[in-house]
């Protein structure tokens, strides 16, 4: 919209100037998205500050389209089976952890473990998202008879497990390089590497928030090491505590680098940090606004990624179904099970029949995908 469009009072001098680059800004910039070009970190951190969200739409909208089909949102039916909740690190986001010798921390046994797989795949589950905490009394063998037992009795399931934390932390416990870890599970079974950990991969961030967790280099190299061995993952961003704009566009930059170099992520998904119960104190939660804005730059920026997930979760379903016009294109999982970000009091699990009616009624196809993105 040209500046002398606009409604309401006349603006003052400063006012208009600034009206006015922000229009020439995005036009230059669509004209790059449309062309099909790359947008620079420059560009993304103007987006951000772009204050009409349609505009945003359009051009995330466009991407979509040119990576995934139109018609279509996917969705994953699984579990995340929060295994251990005993953790050292103590990252101050996290309401769900427990230290090592509190009475509420549990660590699940194997038959606990095979039973939550079993009710998964009989209610038409294929994914395990399989996460817990550090826990220093899990070494390499423990997640080895585990995920052999389960991919024994349960072959088609796909093991979604482990983030970059937890593969580094158990290799280093378990006196192994990152790499010798990583070939030792995938020979029973390990498939894939949710993106969880990442939050904000800036060091600057990441000191504050968890100072004991890796750093940047640490979760990136992992990710590179997983897709040498033909491992593929998935990238994340929490966003909305105490990073700045640049820090979220620092990180998006990050991930597109390392998807350019060697590939290892199906899709990126975001969500807002949930303050509630944590030890981060924030004086307000992201908006509807804010997420619906990171999810159309992700999208815009991210032009190597085919898929971008939306965050049922954390947004609840009407917010969901207007992420799909920002560049979304699935739903995520079914969530038969999560503990987590439910750990901070927000809970929005829905079952496949009510992701079909929200994606139906959003205009969509659904369709039921697996892990690797395959439509089933």
């Amino acid at each position: 919209m040209k500046p002398e469009s606009r409604s309401g009072p006349p603006l003052c001098v400063e006012s208009l100037q600034m009206a006015i680059a922000s229009e020439t800004r995005i036009e230059r910039i669509a004209d790059k998205v449309f062309a099909d070009e790359r947008v620079s970190l420059e560009d993304a951190l103007a987006l951000f500050e772009h204050p009409d969200l349609n505009d945003l739409a359009a051009l995330a909208n466009h991407r979509r389209e040119k990576r995934t089909d139109p018609e279509v949102v996917s969705y994953v039916v699984g579990r995340i089976l929060n295994y251990t909740n005993v953790c050292w690190v103590r990252c101050k986001f996290c309401a769900f952890y427990r230290v090592p010798g509190h009475t509420e921390g549990y660590t699940l046994t194997l038959e606990e473990i095979l039973d939550k797989v079993r009710d998964t795949v009989e209610q038409g589950g294929t994914e395990i998202l399989f996460q817990g905490g550090l826990n220093p009394k899990l070494k390499i063998d423990w997640y080895l008879e585990t995920f052999a037992a389960i991919k024994s009795r349960f072959p088609s399931v796909n093991l979604h497990a482990l983030s970059p934390a937890e593969l580094i932390y158990i290799a280093h416990i378990s006196k192994l390089t990152l790499k010798e870890c990583l070939e030792k599970l995938k020979t029973v079974g390990h498939e894939s590497i949710p993106g969880a950990g990442g939050e904000i991969l800036v060091d600057r961030v990441r000191k504050i928030i968890a100072p004991y967790k890796d750093t940047t280099d640490e979760w990136l190299e992992c990710m590179r090491t997983a897709a040498s061995l033909g491992m593929r993952s998935s990238a994340s961003m929490m966003f909305g505590h105490v990073e700045t704009m640049s820090d979220r566009v620092e990180h998006l930059g990050r991930i597109r680098d390392l998807q350019d170099e060697c590939s290892p992520f199906r899709a990126f998904v975001t969500w807002s940090f949930q303050p509630e119960e944590t030890n981060l104190p924030i004086e307000r939660k992201a908006s509807a606004f804010d997420y619906l804005r990171t999810v159309a730059v992700s999208r815009i920026f991210l032009d190597n990624f085919d898929h971008v997930q939306l965050s049922i979760l954390t947004q609840g379903p009407k917010i969901a179904q207007i992420a799909l016009r920002y560049g979304a294109d699935d739903f995520g999982s079914t969530m038969i099970e999560e503990n987590v970000v439910s750990a901070a009091g927000n809970k929005f699990i829905l079952n496949a029949e009510e992701f079909e009616r929200l994606i139906l009624d959003a205009g969509y196809t659904p369709r039921v995908r697996n892990t690797r993105y395959e439509l089933i």
